[in-house]
């Protein structure tokens, strides 16, 4: 029998300066079996980093053919494609000539490896932003996760600014490659 999802419940203040977004959000995250804290962090650190109206978590880890979240236009299309992790570069490739703009928020402890050797690549890529979010930063937050999690989240010049109960992270957001997000 397969292990069910744990669920949390976010609460996000989100005070994006460098998009100009000031939003409360509220949302529900399931961590599959197979998932890390880290993955789900960085799940909903990219949730808040690309908020929007429409974008939603998707199926995720037990979809081999979505990405972490979506938003799609009033036609159905898909207008961002945002994933987390170290996916393959192939098939990351061939879903950003379906979409209008895609994201990579890249972490893992094999980063240092990984985009070495995929950069060139995913940089030829037009519509595709990468991100490389600090393992560290994310072993952080997964140290103390709860099944409520409230963040107040200050986003400026590229500077993540977390607050979770009386303690303040701190961590840069390195852009790789692409457009600015």
């Amino acid at each position: 029998m397969a292990l069910p999802s744990t669920i949390y419940r976010a609460s996000v203040q989100l005070s994006d300066l460098d998009r100009q977004i000031y939003e409360q959000l509220q949302t529900t995250i399931a961590q599959h079996p197979s998932e890390t804290a880290e993955r789900l962090l960085a799940r909903l650190l990219a949730y808040a980093l690309c908020f929007r109206e429409e974008l939603v978590f998707t199926k995720g880890v037990g979809s081999g053919d979505e990405p972490d979240l979506w938003s799609k236009g009033p036609d159905g299309r898909v207008q961002l494609w945002v994933e987390v992790g170290l996916p393959d570069p192939d098939k990351l490739a061939k879903s950003c000539r379906h979409v209008e703009r895609a994201i990579l928020f890249a972490f893992g402890s094999g980063l240092n490896r990984w985009l070495p050797q995929h950069q060139g690549k995913l940089a030829s890529i037009p519509n595709l932003t990468v991100v490389a979010l600090d393992f560290g930063f994310l072993s952080q937050l997964a140290a103390d996760l709860q099944r409520v999690i409230s963040w107040s989240l200050t986003v400026t010049e590229g500077n993540l600014y977390l607050t979770v109960g009386d303690q303040t992270l701190e961590s840069a957001l390195q852009q790789v490659s692409g457009p600015p997000l």
